[in-house]
């Protein structure tokens, strides 16, 4: 039975992605389409900020890519001995939050102890966090479509029909992927069961008129395939 995720490929795994992996042990054969592509921006104001620790209380990540752009700040060796020798203890003494799972891991990568990592949303980690904290927020980064989602997208289509199971990881995936989707299923859309992969982007599905067939309870491959599988009676 085909599962089309509409995400990108894990960073910094060896093998499968730990999605398509999971979903194979259970018998889904999962194909992976790239929806976003990601450019770095901001990024000397973002080092300006990490130099100054004592501004401010901690840090939050909201991603993987926001981790990037982190190590992009230090993409220099005068940077990177700062950040070794100095900045790195100095911001290991405030609080580091992060988003989920996978960040907390490239984090730690970083040389920073994080906590957080078990809110799996940004909703949690809000909750999580005190709320009469002041935050301040910088972005450094901005998604755009994939230069070959279309393309990706029509291929699939054409050569393997039509999935069983389309799951959603982002509200931007449903903004870029749907209305395509649903030209390419046509008048067989209603075989496709829907899922996705969050509360948020449950809501933008809705929001667009997909019947959402399935939400994973948390953000990994075992909830999301065990939500794949209950949405198609397996």
């Amino acid at each position: 039975m085909k599962v089309l995720l509409l995400k990108d490929p894990k960073e910094g795994e060896n093998g499968p992605d730990p999605y398509i992996n999971e979903l194979s042990l259970h018998g889904l054969e999962a194909t992976l389409i790239p929806v976003l592509a990601f450019e770095f921006i901001s990024l000397q104001a973002f080092f300006e900020k990490l130099f100054h620790p004592e501004q401010y209380s901690g840090l939050i990540f909201t991603s993987p890519r926001a981790v990037e752009a982190f190590r992009l700040c230090l993409d220099d060796n005068s940077k990177k001995e700062v950040w070794k020798n100095c900045l790195r203890e100095k911001w290991n003494t405030k609080s580091v939050y992060v988003v989920g799972k996978a960040t907390a891991g490239v984090v730690a990568e970083m040389g920073l102890t994080s906590q957080g990592e078990n809110s799996g949303n940004a909703e949690k980690l809000a909750g999580y966090i005190c709320s009469c904290i002041a935050l301040e927020g910088l972005t450094v980064y901005q998604t755009i479509q994939h230069p070959n989602l279309q393309e990706s997208l029509r291929n699939y289509f054409i050569q393997q029909g039509i999935p069983a199971s389309v799951t959603f990881f982002s509200p931007s995936g449903v903004k870029y992927c749907l209305k395509q989707i649903q030209k390419l299923a046509g008048d067989l859309i209603p075989q496709i069961k829907f899922a996705a992969i969050g509360p948020t982007t449950a809501e933008t599905m809705a929001a667009e008129g997909i019947p959402v067939s399935c939400t994973a309870q948390s953000p990994t491959p075992q909830d999301l395939t065990a939500c794949i599988k209950r949405s198609l009676q397996l």
